[in-house]
């Protein structure tokens, strides 16, 4: 690593507030029909950005809808307590795997890198099926957006890989003023 790149990340910030979105149509059918449905991404999640020193602010699964999905987003997006949104699920090529179209939008700056270095990453984990991923980044009023696959495995991946190593640096740098 550079030494410009060391610096940054020592100024990079440290305790986040972290709001997980878990998007499945099955596990939300079984919550409002009063079961309570397994979320192994979602608890990935929790317990990784736990593990890290960031605070989990809120936890939600909903639906593959984009008008639940933006709904969401953007409740969280308006919280002063979240710097970092997580979304689990909807990012494969599915008719109802609506993720990155929901948030598309929303999305003041893209960071087509995090995709690009996580279907790599897939690649030499798991072969070819790693180029079926939309997985995205970036940032949305001042806070951090990863669009995630529902797999625990590419959770983990994505998680150890790149967003722990980066988020506070990626907040930091985009929360800057001109």
């Amino acid at each position: 690593m550079s030494k410009v790149a060391e610096q940054h990340k020592a100024s990079a910030l440290k305790s986040l507030g972290v709001f997980i979105i878990t998007c499945s149509t099955s596990k939300y059918n079984e919550l409002k029909s009063g079961k309570q449905p397994s979320d192994a991404s979602g608890d990935t999640i929790e317990r990784l950005m736990f593990q890290a020193g960031h605070r989990i602010e809120g936890r939600k699964l909903i639906s593959d809808s984009k008008t639940m999905i933006k709904k969401t987003a953007k409740s969280a997006l308006a919280s002063r307590t979240v710097d970092v949104i997580i979304i689990t699920g909807g990012t494969g090529l599915s008719p109802r795997d609506v993720t990155i179209e929901s948030m598309s939008p929303l999305m003041d700056r893209e960071l087509p890198g995090f995709g690009e270095l996580f279907r790599k990453i897939s690649y030499d984990q798991v072969g070819s099926p790693a180029m079926l991923s939309r997985a995205t980044a970036g940032m949305s009023k001042g806070k951090a957006v990863f669009c995630l696959p529902g797999s625990p495995q590419a959770v983990q991946t994505a998680l150890e890989k790149l967003v722990l190593p980066e988020v506070g640096h990626m907040l930091r740098v985009g929360r800057e003023r001109p």
